[in-house]
């Protein structure tokens, strides 16, 4: 997931910092290269591999959900324009307990996000280097992040939309590419393609399978609330519900149609966490370049995602420092372009992160997308629940509402099945029972106070 330069100054005629305003089509194209990540270079093969071909279901419903929720977040964002977007919205339907949580909730997905796309960037260079302990590859990822948070250079800014065009660029090229090999180019024939057509065959696993899968699908899509961010530099506040449903169903028809290649060359139990299920699938064809390529467009793609999901962590615990959501020593400021003692938490996270790579290297990257993927639906459910308090809703509007939500439990309980998963559940889990022990002491501070000090006194 990929975020862009904060928005700026009201006096500015372009936008805020001087950048140009933006027409609905696009944000639409930002939007797909924002949301589209490592974690469905990767994620999508650990999903293919726990219920097989109907993992496509899987995206549809992901695709589904994700649609429900930005039109709610875009609907409550012409009305009343907020540039804390669903984290505002949360805290104006029920109080500051709510924005308080969304923020660190938000903080801790993102924190998590950076970690999983650590992980996927040494899994990734391990195809040149395979000797190399995963731990290392991740700690020379970490520190060149951490640079270019300090740096922040306006040209490295500038180059993140390049970045988001070399991700969409590596699923097109593998696309195109598949099809060719089913023409038989590259030494390939349609008989090499498996297209199921029994029940046992689309749902290899069963329905257990299909439900474990759920989480993989919702977190590719983990990125649409971005777009609620980045709206206040539309030209058109309310054109954003269709920019969204637009960039929604160009990103699930990408998804769809990628993954059902992939899947139909290799069968569903030989993908892994370990390699792209789209380099596996053109593995045995007269491709050399292909892996090469694809794995170093991905690599790049990612390590902007990466830093740019630095730059948001650092930067949400700032603002949530400022409003007082958060201990004010993180909004001092130092000789540093950013907050040191900001910097120093989020850099303290990754050293975490780079410890559990070294203890359990085989299932980090599962644990880690799970607790993201979970962490980052969380928030869509506040989203969901603040809606028709801000909004007057339709019955439609709530049908569509009540429907994305059970598709959120289905997805939350489906990690409950998976040995693998579970600990992304609990890591979610403790994270939330962290925030509600906080804001349970914060609010009897409150009251003490207001016990010892009446008003008027």
């Amino acid at each position: 997931m990929e975020i862009p330069a904060r928005a700026g100054g009201k006096n500015d005629k372009n936008g805020k910092n001087g950048e140009a305003k933006l027409k609905w089509w696009q944000l639409s194209l930002i939007g797909v290269g924002c949301t589209i990540g490592t974690g469905y270079f990767l994620g999508s093969g650990i999903g293919i591999a726990k219920t097989g071909p109907s993992i496509i279901i899987s995206f549809i419903l992901a695709g589904l959900t994700a649609m429900i929720v930005s039109q709610c977040l875009g609907k409550m964002f012409i009305q009343d324009p907020q540039k804390g977007s669903f984290r505002a919205y949360a805290k104006k339907a029920f109080g500051s307990w709510a924005g308080f949580s969304s923020g660190w909730v938000y903080w801790a997905s993102e924190i998590l996000i950076s970690s999983s796309q650590l992980t996927a960037l040494s899994i990734l260079t391990r195809f040149w280097f395979p000797n190399i302990p995963l731990w290392i590859l991740a700690s020379i990822y970490a520190v060149l992040g951490i640079i270019v948070v300090l740096i922040g250079t306006k040209g490295f800014e500038r180059t993140e939309n390049l970045f988001a065009v070399i991700k969409v660029a590596a699923i097109l090229m593998f696309i195109i590419l598949a099809i060719l090999v089913l023409f038989g180019f590259f030494g390939g024939s349609k008989d090499d393609f498996t297209i199921p057509k029994k029940s046992d065959e689309i749902f290899a696993e069963g329905f257990l399978g299909l439900w474990s899968s759920l989480i993989f699908g919702f977190y590719a899509f983990g990125g649409i609330e971005i777009m609620g961010i980045l709206s206040v530099r539309l030209q058109q506040k309310k054109e954003v519900v269709k920019s969204t449903t637009v960039m929604l169903i160009i990103l699930t028809m990408i998804y769809i149609i990628s993954i059902f290649l992939a899947s139909g060359f290799v069968a569903y139990n030989k993908f892994n966490a370990e390699e792209s299920p789209f380099a596996m699938a053109l593995a045995d064809y007269n491709l050399s370049f292909f892996p090469h390529v694809f794995n170093g467009g991905i690599i790049i793609a990612g390590f902007s995602t990466m830093a740019a999901s630095l730059f948001a962590v650092t930067s949400m615990l700032v603002m949530m420092a400022e409003e007082g959501d958060a201990p004010k020593l993180f909004a001092k400021k130092g000789k540093l372009k950013v907050p040191p003692f900001a910097l120093a938490l989020t850099i303290f996270v990754l050293v975490i992160s780079i410890i559990i790579s070294r203890l359990v290297p085989d299932r980090v990257y599962e644990y880690i997308t799970t607790a993201a993927g979970l962490m980052l639906i969380y928030n869509w459910f506040f989203i969901l629940i603040s809606f028709p308090k801000l909004i007057k809703a339709t019955k439609f509007d709530h049908v569509k509402r009540y429907l994305a939500m059970l598709l959120i439990l289905l997805a939350v309980s489906g990690t409950i099945l998976d040995k693998n998963n579970r600990m992304g559940l609990l890591v979610s889990v403790l994270f939330i029972v962290i925030v509600v022990i906080v804001i349970l002491i914060m609010n009897k501070t409150k009251k003490k106070n207001k016990n010892e000090y009446p008003k008027g006194i």
